[in-house]
């Protein structure tokens, strides 16, 4: 199915979200509330998530929306919204440019668009099934994203936020990974998936994930001919948590991530 509607309305909305987000970046007077979860949240957050739901409101009335903000709003139980209005909240409020609004449309339980905006980067990722995976640097022409050609662990570059959550998923995954990898570097949330699939880093993990965190960036890790599912091997979405790689590495990595379960 052609979802090339749907693609530039999700374009659209990262827009909208980029000027809201930006507009609060760096801000004294920026307002900050603690979530149950302990997580920061911002005004930011709520604007930005506020105006992507009103814009799919009017324009795909019928969808339903899942928004880290603000929970879920009921519609049509085969297309639903993914929003993270601002993913690296805790950068967004310390001045760190490493954050983005990331949006996905799930069509039939199938995740069939994905956009990463990052404005403080100035760069954007997106991708549609069936239609590559594309990123773009400071207003250039978009580049086809293509993970890396690594097929060695030994060899290979490794990416993740920190350790925290980690002994909830596997007591050893994590060091056992950092032991058998070339390099390790803490690029954390959204970045480390998408340097994946830009072909920078051949693997990324983390291990407590909402389905917001990780909704866009599946169609842009797979069209770029990666693999991305839970460390279990089920589904992204369904996992709590995510391992990202280049495909060539993703069942040894698997194997590491579960071997002391």
């Amino acid at each position: 199915m052609d979802h090339a509607a749907d693609l530039d309305l999700a374009l659209r909305m990262a827009d909208a979200a980029d000027i809201i987000t930006m507009e609060r970046f760096g801000a004294l007077d920026l307002k900050v509330e603690t979530k149950p979860d302990l997580t920061p949240v911002t005004e930011a957050d709520k604007a930005a998530e506020a105006a992507l739901r009103g814009m799919i409101t009017r324009e795909r009335p019928e969808d339903s929306v899942l928004g880290e903000e603000f929970g879920t709003s009921e519609g049509s139980a085969s297309r639903r919204w993914i929003i993270d209005p601002i993913d690296g909240t805790k950068n967004y409020v310390r001045g760190v440019p490493v954050w983005a609004t990331l949006i996905a449309l799930v069509e039939e339980g199938e995740v069939v668009i994905g956009v990463v905006s990052a404005p403080a980067l100035a760069r954007r990722w997106w991708a549609s099934t069936g239609a590559g995976a594309w990123g773009t640097m400071l207003g250039r022409e978009p580049v086809r994203l293509e993970v890396s050609g690594v097929r060695a662990l030994s060899d290979a570059s490794l990416s993740y936020s920190d350790s925290v959550g980690w002994s909830n998923r596997t007591e050893t995954g994590l060091t056992d990974l950092i032991a058998a990898t070339w390099r390790q570097r803490a690029y954390g949330d959204f970045w480390s998936h998408i340097l994946v699939a830009e072909g920078a880093v051949d693997i990324a993990a983390e291990p407590e994930l909402g389905a917001w965190d990780i909704g866009a960036i599946v169609p842009i890790v797979t069209e770029a001919g990666g693999r991305i599912t839970a460390f279990d091997g089920r589904p992204a979405l369904e996992g709590g948590c995510a391992v990202t790689t280049n495909g060539l590495l993703h069942d040894e990595v698997l194997q590491l991530l579960m071997s002391d379960r």
